[in-house]
C-alpha cells in the first residue's frame, strides 16, 4: 500500500470568476450572514475542470443572479485577486485567483433578478445569500471577499479604467480567515 503524499499549501491553484455587476451606482453583492460575522461577495464561483472561463462566469451569473449576460454591457476583466490564506480544516488550503470583472446593466433587467443566492454546502444542505445592492462609493468599510471594497469605493465611477488589474494580493500576512 502507498501513501499518497498530502500536497503543501498553496500547491493547488484554483479560479474563481465573480463580477461586479453595476446598475448605475448601485452594485450587486450577496451578503451571507453567519453566527459570527457577516461578509460580502461578489456574485460568481470556481471555474469548473475544463470550463471556459466566459462560461464559468456566465453559468455563475446564471445560478447566483439569474442574470443572461447577453443582456448586460461589459464583461472586461477588472481585476484579478492572488489569495494564499492558511484556513481552518483537514485540507491544505489552495491558491485562489479571483477574476472580477465588470458588467452593466439597466433598471428594467435589474428587476428580473434574484433576490437571494443558495450556496450549497459539503453536506448538501445551503446557506441563503441576500443579493443587496449597494452605492460602489460604500463598500471602502464593507466586509467584502476578496478584500475589494477600498478598490471599488476608489473607482472615479462605475465605468472608470483602472490603472492595473493586479490588487494586492491576500495572504495570511494581511487577512485572517473568518
Amino acid at each position: 500500500m502507498t501513501n499518497t503524499p498530502t500536497p503543501a499549501p498553496f500547491s493547488r491553484i484554483k479560479i474563481r470568476t465573480g463580477a461586479l455587476v453595476f446598475c448605475g451606482d448601485d452594485v450587486a453583492l450577496i451578503r451571507r450572514d453567519r453566527a459570527d460575522s457577516t461578509h460580502y461577495t461578489p456574485p460568481g464561483g470556481n471555474v469548473e475542470d475544463g470550463e471556459d472561463l466566459d462560461a464559468a462566469l456566465a453559468r455563475e451569473l446564471a445560478e447566483e443572479l439569474r442574470l443572461d449576460t447577453t443582456l448586460a454591457e461589459g464583461g472586461d476583466l477588472l481585476w484579478v485577486v492572488d489569495q494564499r490564506v492558511t484556513r481552518p480544516g483537514p485540507t491544505p488550503p489552495p491558491r485562489k485567483l479571483h477574476l472580477i470583472y465588470r458588467f452593466h446593466i439597466s433598471p428594467d433587467v435589474r428587476a428580473t433578478l434574484a433576490e437571494q443566492e443558495l450556496d450549497e454546502l459539503p453536506d448538501g444542505s445551503h446557506e441563503v445569500g441576500v443579493i443587496e445592492w449597494i452605492d460602489y462609493r460604500k463598500t471602502a468599510e464593507l466586509p467584502v471577499f476578496p478584500p475589494i471594497g477600498p478598490a471599488l469605493a476608489a473607482l472615479a465611477s462605475p465605468r472608470a479604467a483602472v490603472a492595473s488589474a493586479a490588487l494586492d494580493a491576500v495572504t495570511d500576512a494581511n487577512y485572517t480567515w473568518v
